[in-house]
């Protein structure tokens, strides 16, 4: 191998950055912490932090999802509900002026899990909050009230991604706790599409196909009324036919 001299390019930094979602109070939200320190100290930003030297970025993720939410990341080897929240990569964001301080490279990453409590700030955070997507998205990345960095571009891909994945995959079940009813199951499609659904066509669907939902042999009057069905998960991953977005 030829000599290398690492002087010769250009240093830069990588972090990862944080898309957490949950539904709360019927609403598809966003975690969101207020910058401590500059650049764009007190405006609202993604949770986030600089990759360690001896991490991957699978590992620094879940790292900066324990610290800002107390989360574990969901294990694949150990299959089942109730083991950690939904992460996987997003995309990568290398625009050289992202960041005033330096050249950074950010590669986000999408978090999704079902109601969480008041999430606590961390880091150079000195507060933080959960805030409807589309509260967020209006502000955009412009001025003294947008998100911070590009996150208002990361935060949109984030929300996209989660409203289309979950037409052909079961990923609206990370959304819900280990044993749900169908009606909190269509809770969860309403607030990520952002639309009203009609219930019995959606009963229909979800119990019609395969692998999508299993019975939990339990019922529930936690949502009111009489008695509802608890399901959990199935085992499958790709949903046939898929649940197709209405169109609005």
């Amino acid at each position: 191998m030829s000599p290398y001299d690492p002087s010769a390019y250009p240093p830069f930094a990588v972090t990862v950055d944080l898309v957490v979602l949950t539904v709360r109070r019927h609403a598809l939200c966003a975690l969101v912490v207020r910058r401590g320190e500059q650049p764009f100290q007190g405006r609202w930003a993604l949770p986030g932090g600089f990759v360690r030297d001896e991490e991957d970025l699978a590992a620094a993720a879940a790292r900066e999802l324990s610290e800002e939410t107390g989360l574990c990341a969901h294990d694949p080897a150990m299959p089942g509900a109730g083991n950690g929240a939904h992460l996987e990569q997003l995309a990568t964001y290398g625009d050289p002026k992202r960041d005033p301080r330096m050249r950074v490279v950010s590669v986000a990453h999408l978090v999704l899990a079902p109601d969480l409590p008041a999430p606590r700030a961390g880091g150079d955070a000195n507060s933080a909050r959960w805030a409807p997507v589309d509260e967020l998205l209006a502000l955009g990345d412009e001025g003294s009230a947008g998100l911070a960095f590009d996150h208002a571009q990361i935060l949109a891909d984030g929300v996209e991604r989660a409203r289309s994945k979950i037409e052909y995959s079961s990923l609206a079940t990370a959304f819900c706790p280990p044993e749900f009813t169908v009606g909190e199951l269509r809770r969860v499609y309403e607030a990520v599409w952002g639309v009203a659904l009609d219930p019995r066509n959606f009963h229909r669907k979800v119990t019609g196909t395969p692998g999508f939902l299993v019975p939990a042999g339990g019922t529930t009057t936690r949502q009111g009324g009489r008695p509802a069905q608890l399901f959990r998960a199935g085992g499958a991953t790709l949903l046939n036919p898929p649940m197709l977005r209405p169109e609005v």
